[in-house]
């Protein structure tokens, strides 16, 4: 063959493959924060995974993780191809894991969104005026880094604008995720703690005399402004074809009014949502904006004019992106 030919036709197929993505993997990975233990999480999302196996026509298997930031590192180092985050740790993943929003959960309750909230221990004599008089008297817990509720929220909202830093308002400062401060607070083990609503009326569901006792034992102090719903991300450089059996996959999941819509919907609600909605980057605007205020205000409160004026210019970038899009 005619080596110019040979060349030229090699450079046509990589150009087109560049043009594909990806091949199609032989197994999906489907990342999932175990909140709780591993066994809970695995016994409320199979169902779910099993399905979307059958619909793909490949094994979905799910790569469990007990912080965001591992399920961010694992979708950067292509460990996973698509997964459930939280708005902030979303963001984190669209950033640094070349991660796409495809879709975002919706709220049970039909009320769209979530609260971050401050809990304490009922009986304590505790309020929100005494958990922020920072004598440093109070164990307190947090979320995981990446937690939009459990961390960002009650940055942005509740300390960064009293100029409050919680390592040095508080006794001590540890970091769990919400389930475990939720008990660690129902059991007198901290006496304050960030969780939300979600997680919250996750732990109403088990119905068990543990989870029944625990949310009896705590009183919400602070709640939040409402937080978007999570959402879902994939791996932006994933086939186009296997990108278009996820969606179709997803926002069929029951829907309609046949058994086996009414069966989804069961398995849904053990994942606590109602159908997926589709979804892009713009919904992660909102947790860009309460970063951004975060930022504003901490480098106001250190006097940090340069800082402030960036956060300043990224508040504006993103409201000029909030009208584009309502527009």
């Amino acid at each position: 063959m005619n080596r110019r030919l040979f060349a030229a036709g090699l450079m046509a197929l990589t150009l087109a493959a560049c043009g594909k993505g990806e091949p199609e993997p032989k197994v999906l990975n489907f990342s999932i924060l175990a909140t709780e233990s591993r066994q809970s999480a695995e016994a409320d999302w199979q169902p779910f995974l099993d399905d979307m196996s059958k619909a793909l026509g490949m094994p979905v298997r799910p790569f469990f993780g007990t912080n965001y930031t591992g399920l961010i590192e694992a979708m950067r180092f292509k460990q996973t191809d698509v997964g459930w985050f939280t708005n902030q740790s979303g963001l984190e993943a669209v950033r640094r894991a070349e991660g796409e929003v495809f879709a975002r959960s919706v709220n049970p309750s039909g009320v769209d969104g979530y609260e971050a909230v401050i809990i304490v221990k009922k009986g304590s004599g505790l309020t929100l005026e005494k958990v922020l008089a920072c004598d440093r008297s109070l164990d307190f817990g947090m979320g995981d880094a990446k937690s939009t509720s459990g961390t960002l929220a009650p940055i942005t909202y509740l300390f960064a604008p009293r100029g409050v830093d919680p390592n040095t308002c508080f006794k001590t400062v540890k970091s769990a995720n919400h389930e475990a401060n939720l008990f660690a607070v129902g059991n007198g083990v901290l006496d304050a703690a960030t969780n939300n609503t979600a997680s919250i009326e996750r732990m109403g569901m088990l119905g068990t005399e543990v989870a029944n006792h625990t949310l009896a034992n705590v009183d919400i102090v602070w709640r939040s402004p409402r937080i978007p719903e999570d959402p879902m991300v994939w791996r932006k450089d994933l086939d186009p074809a296997l990108k278009k059996k996820i969606a179709d996959f997803m926002f069929s999941y029951g829907v309609g009014d046949t058994p086996d819509a009414k069966r989804q919907r069961a398995v849904l609600a053990r994942i606590q949502t109602l159908p997926f909605k589709a979804a892009d980057d713009r919904h992660l605007l909102t947790v860009r904006e309460m970063e951004a205020t975060g930022a504003m205000l901490q480098a106001r409160s250190k006097g940090d004019a340069a800082a402030e004026a960036a956060a300043k210019a990224e508040l504006a970038k993103i409201q000029k992106e909030k009208a584009a899009g309502e527009g």
